[in-house]
């Protein structure tokens, strides 16, 4: 039996093992493959697996040993489900492992908003602190969260986990589900409207999965209902904003700024419009990547093929 990995790399640039994969097959791995090279690559394989690298229908007409796909990630809009379901191949995803680290991240790009720590310490190397005539100085204006409203947008384990930061923080909490489940016992907390959210909320944060629904959630129109101090944080999917529309409202002061780790295309144009906006931090895509979510991704992806060679497989999509 043959196992192929088609993009391992941002996985396990080498820091993990993919060693116990080979209890269960021969294991072939890519750093990255070329769309134009998926069929070849997997070939008379059984078993692959993708991060970004898309299995079309096209290619998976091409591939008729395939049984199995193991999507390396929560999101898996890279493999035609339909197409698979017809040919009978099982695919898998790993919804769980990156809820304590992007929350954690959303927090990073909001507290780097609220305190500019990177300008602030570039400036000291620079020596503006020693050239300085007074014993402080701030060079961007600092906000304290205490007493803000952090609205989230998609209340599901990530979102969840970082209202619960939020809280700890002293921050009211309000949110909009499409499924709102069991509200968290926050003071002042409550279920409210997108538009509800956007208007009453000093920090918005998105934790939505990407459907066609949703698309462009965050647009030129909605973007004028928040508050002119507000930031806007998307640690989710890129998508999710118009980039031109966000970049468009923070250099006419419609919002205060804007912390993002994804866009709508990744990796995205040199001329993305975000780049050059102001108060707009962006980090490529890396809020699920520390080590110990990146850990637990592998362990899950080990199991979840253990799980469909046994006849039951677990976190099936579709």
């Amino acid at each position: 039996m043959k196992l192929v990995v088609l993009d391992g790399y941002c996985l396990n640039p080498g820091d993990l093992s993919w060693d116990a994969l080979r209890q269960f097959a021969e294991v072939e791995v890519h750093d990255r493959t070329p769309a134009a090279d998926v069929v070849s690559r997997v070939g008379d394989a059984e078993l692959a697996m993708t991060n970004k690298t898309p299995l079309d229908a096209a290619a998976l007409a091409r591939l008729p040993q395939l049984r199995y796909i193991g999507v390396l990630a929560t999101g898996y809009n890279i493999v035609d489900i339909a197409a698979a379901k017809t040919r009978g191949i099982i695919v898998t995803n790993i919804p769980t492992y990156g809820t304590a680290s992007v929350a954690q991240h959303a927090f990073a790009l909001l507290l780097e908003l609220c305190h500019h720590v990177g300008v602030h310490g570039e400036s000291v190397r620079g020596g503006e602190w020693s050239k300085s005539a007074d014993w402080c100085y701030w060079k961007a204006p600092l906000m304290e969260l205490a007493g803000k409203t952090m609205g989230v947008i998609g209340f599901g384990r990530i979102g969840r986990q970082t209202a619960k930061i939020a809280d700890a923080m002293g921050m009211r909490v309000i949110a909009n589900d499409t499924f709102e489940g069991h509200p968290p016992a926050y003071e002042g907390f409550r279920f409210a409207s997108v538009e509800e959210v956007l208007r009453e909320s000093d920090v918005i944060s998105l934790h939505c999965p990407l459907t066609p629904e949703n698309k462009g959630l965050i647009n030129a129109q909605r973007l004028r209902l928040m508050k002119p101090s507000a930031f806007l944080l998307n640690t989710s999917r890129g998508p999710l904003v118009v980039d031109e529309d966000l970049a468009a409202a923070l250099d006419a002061g419609v919002i205060a700024g804007a912390g993002l780790d994804v866009l709508s295309v990744e990796p995205p144009a040199a001329g993305n419009p975000l780049f050059a906006a102001k108060n707009c931090i962006v980090t490529p895509h890396i809020a699920w990547a520390t080590r110990e979510a990146r850990a637990r991704l592998m362990d899950i992806a080990v199991s979840n093929v253990a799980a469909f060679l046994h006849g039951a497989a677990v976190n099936v999509v579709g």
